[in-house]
Parts: C-alpha cells; sequence; structure tokens
C-alpha cells in the first residue's frame, strides 16, 4: 500500500507542476507586468520627488538673490522676474514681492501682488485670507468703507481663520463712519470671544476706553 500510495503522491506531483507551468505560460505575463508597474511607478516616484526638490531649491535661491539688492525698488524688479513652477511658490514669491513693492512706494501694485495669491483657489483658505486681509489694510485711503466693510465681513465669517482680526477692522470702519455705539459694542464682543488672543484683547479695551465705554469684566472661560 505504501508504494500505490507513494505513486500516486508522485503522479499528483507531477500533475500540479504541470498545471502550474501551464498557468505561468498562459497568466505569467500579468504577474512580470505587475513588476514592471510596481518598480515603474516608484522611479516615477523618486524622479517627480527629486524634479519638485531641484524646483524649490531654485525657487530659493532666485529670491535669495533678489532679496540681497541693496534697494527696495531693485529687489521689487527681481522678484517680479523670477518664476515659480508651484502654486504655493507663486504665493511665496508674491507676498514678499507685496512687501518689497509697499517698501518702494508702489502700494497699487502691492495690492495686485496680493490679489493674485487672494484668487488662487488652489491654495489654502489661510493664506488666500491673509493675502486680502493685508489688501484691504493697504487700502484703507483709497477703498470706500462700504466696499472694505463687505470684504472683511467675508473674513470675518463663522470659522474664517482671520475672523476675529477681521472684526477689529470692521469696529475701526463703524468709527471712521461715526457709529460708536456699533463700534463698542462689536469690541465688547470680540473680547469675550472664547478664541481672542492676549494682544488683540487687550486692544479692543484700549479702543473702548478711547472711544468713551468702559470694558466690561471678562467672562470666565471654562476648561
Amino acid at each position: 500500500m505504501s508504494d500505490v500510495d507513494s505513486f500516486i503522491d508522485e503522479v499528483t506531483e507531477e500533475v500540479r507542476r504541470d498545471r502550474l507551468f501551464l498557468l505561468l505560460r498562459r497568466w505569467g505575463w500579468i504577474g512580470v507586468l505587475a513588476v514592471v508597474l510596481i518598480v515603474g511607478g516608484a522611479a516615477f516616484n523618486e524622479i517627480r520627488k527629486s524634479r519638485a526638490t531641484s524646483q524649490a531649491e531654485n525657487l530659493g535661491d532666485s529670491i535669495l538673490a533678489a532679496l540681497s539688492q541693496n534697494q527696495s525698488e531693485q529687489r521689487a524688479t527681481s522678484l517680479a522676474a523670477v518664476e515659480a513652477q508651484s502654486p504655493g511658490g507663486d504665493a511665496i514669491l508674491n507676498m514678499l514681492l507685496s512687501a518689497s513693492q509697499v517698501e518702494a512706494g508702489s502700494e497699487q501694485d502691492a495690492v495686485s501682488s496680493l490679489n493674485a495669491i487672494a484668487s488662487q483657489g488652489d491654495l489654502p483658505e489661510i493664506y488666500r485670507a491673509i493675502a486680502t486681509f493685508k489688501a484691504l489694510l493697504l487700502q484703507s485711503e483709497t477703498l470706500p468703507a462700504t466696499d472694505r466693510r463687505l470684504q472683511f465681513e467675508a473674513l470675518a465669517a463663522p470659522g474664517a481663520p482671520l475672523r476675529l482680526l477681521a472684526e477689529e477692522q470692521l469696529a475701526l470702519i463703524d468709527v471712521s463712519e461715526g457709529n460708536v455705539d456699533a463700534a463698542i459694542a462689536r469690541l465688547e464682543t470680540l473680547r469675550q470671544d472664547a478664541e481672542v488672543g492676549v494682544d488683540l484683547q487687550q486692544r479692543a479695551a484700549q479702543l473702548i476706553v478711547a472711544l468713551g465705554g468702559e470694558p466690561e469684566p471678562l467672562v470666565a472661560r471654562q476648561g
């Protein structure tokens, strides 16, 4: 019986080998293709990472070279000539460009650079909000209060990253329009906000006093 069992096992093993061989001949190319795709994908990712790193280094070198210029006008001109290859790099470049343009006295050009950031829909909201906020500050003397109020109200929407800073600016617009009571009420609400920082809280209190009001006692915060 043992010889018969051994013979059957050998035959079974041979049949398995034959089947495996046939399967490899018929479907083995799938495995080869999978290996090629995996290796090719890994190589592509490495090439892409290397290219992104190289672009970032080139952008950094170009920015540093532009910022090394002694005159603000020269820095602005040099920064304007730099080309970024990514939305994030372009935002950083325009932010630095706007600062140099302000130093050079070209505030309208700075506003244009900041608005270019604010209109980039593929950027995180915080960067677009900062650009919009800075652009509005630069236009405090040129943009009608109604237009500034509308845009600051958008920045002060619930959950917006610069909500409290925008509320402060709205209070200042209230003051400029003679609505002192509205400004004090807005500033008091700002002071009591659970997310307000110490510096902004103190500025709001000082402005309330300057407007003839009296800051209310701060509500104790839970936790």
